[in-house]
């Protein structure tokens, strides 16, 4: 099988990394890649914002599937160009991706379908959106309706401060994306992250992780596209699991089909656990990052087959997933800045000695090679250092000891990845 890869970051050379590995692999390539990722792909030099450009490449490479990495080509059309031309590809219509691309109607979406989320109200008014603050006790969950990077959410114990980021929302902050705010009912509880493969009508479980969203330990600081992940979280038990794919995300794979957006592609659902069960916070319509690290890491099975299946049907005719029952953790090493100004092109090193100690895989976020050929700092998150072992104490020692083996000064990362599942054991 040929495959076209779409996409360059950290989550992207994970998936060319357990995409290589597939037996049923001819030719992987990548468009753009990485320095990292042209290990394992041919890449080619394209823009995941030119559309017309990547089908483009599929058609000249006769891909036999598109594997689309990040939202926003998904969100702008890319699946349905790709489709156009006979082409299979795994990820959903611009019409699916609505469940991402806007939080006002995703959130629409769940009341129309009764799945569980936080109660909300969705306004372009700012007067309007600060007397709807009255309805609810402090904090506060303020969401820019459209994509803004992981960055446009903001949680506020003080009513000033949520009237003040209501102005900021509304006058551009996160230009069009804000110009629809939603505000959400806080919801009291742990996070899991839950990945569902789909066909367009059955779903399968793709596994479950925990991320760590804020910059600072104890998650404290602001909200980042993710620090670390890990994988798997104690709070997602077989019962948890279970109940949230039969009232959560078959309900919204089948709500989409009904509305004539079949869903092809993973439906990724940012949950909340509360007293009343698993309620919804997000859905993405694309493999988190950092989960995709750690999902790819313990996962047993070949990848390939299921993501055709999604593309061309029969997604229901493979077996379950099957994962090791070793944990993995990924710890981001990011820019000092992030995820404020950063500065690129300082030199690391160490990265593939690591890649040498049992266990541990490097995967490359947001480098690049310079001149003399040094791996260099080119992006916020740079480096998700991903490890597995018997015990999530042991990952999570290889995890840090990579880290500390990894010569760069200037980044940083957190030192408390699992600090939740760690505490329980």
């Amino acid at each position: 099988m040929k495959v076209l890869l779409v996409g360059s970051g950290g989550r992207e050379h994970a998936l060319a990394w357990k995409i290589a590995q597939s037996a049923e692999l001819t030719e992987l390539h990548a468009a753009p890649g990485s320095a990292a990722i042209e290990d394992l792909a041919t890449c080619h030099d394209a823009d995941v914002s030119d559309l017309d450009g990547l089908v483009e490449l599929a058609v000249k490479l006769n891909a036999d599937l598109v594997v689309v990495g990040p939202e926003n080509p998904l969100c702008d059309g890319l699946a349905d160009k790709l489709r156009a031309h006979r082409i299979a590809v795994f990820g959903p219509s611009e019409m699916a991706s609505r469940l991402e691309a806007s939080k006002a109607y995703a959130k629409d979406f769940y009341a129309r379908y009764k799945v569980p989320s936080a109660r909300y109200g969705i306004f372009s008014n700012a007067g309007e959106a600060k007397a709807f603050l009255s309805e609810f006790e402090p904090p506060y969950v303020l969401k820019a309706d459209g994509l803004a990077a992981g960055k446009g959410v903001v949680i506020l114990e003080d009513r000033a401060e949520a009237e003040a980021e209501i102005d900021a929302f509304l006058s551009g902050k996160f230009g069009a994306a804000s110009q629809t705010l939603v505000i959400e009912e806080f919801m009291a509880g742990e996070e899991i992250s839950i990945f569902a493969l789909c066909d367009g009508q059955s779903v399968t479980f793709c596994g479950a992780a925990q991320d760590h969203k804020r910059v600072g330990e104890g998650d404290t600081g602001p909200n980042t596209g993710g620090m670390g992940a890990y994988s798997p979280a104690p709070i997602g038990t077989a019962e948890l699991i279970e109940t949230a794919m039969t009232t959560i995300i078959q309900p919204v794979a089948d709500g989409l089909a009904k509305e004539g957006a079949p869903f092809q592609g993973v439906l990724f659902a940012g949950l909340m656990v509360t007293p009343e069960g698993p309620k919804v916070v997000e859905f993405n319509i694309r493999f988190g990052d950092p989960e995709c690290q750690v999902l790819m890491k313990r996962m047993n099975s070949d990848l390939l087959p299921y993501l055709k299946a999604c593309a061309t049907g029969g997604l229901a005719d493979l077996p379950p997933i099957d994962w090791d029952d070793d944990p993995a953790i990924t710890v981001v090493m990011a820019a000092k800045g992030y995820p404020g100004a950063y500065e690129k092109g300082s030199v690391i090193n160490g990265v593939d000695k690591v890649n040498m100690i049992e266990g541990v895989r490097v995967f490359e976020a947001g480098t690049a090679r310079n001149s003399k050929g040094d791996r260099t700092a080119n992006g916020g998150r740079v480096l998700n250092v991903t490890a597995s072992g018997e015990t999530l104490h042991y990952a999570v020692d290889r995890a840090y000891t990579a880290v500390d083996a990894i010569d760069w000064p200037d980044g940083f990362c957190r030192r408390d990845i699992a600090w939740r599942a760690l505490k329980t054991h």
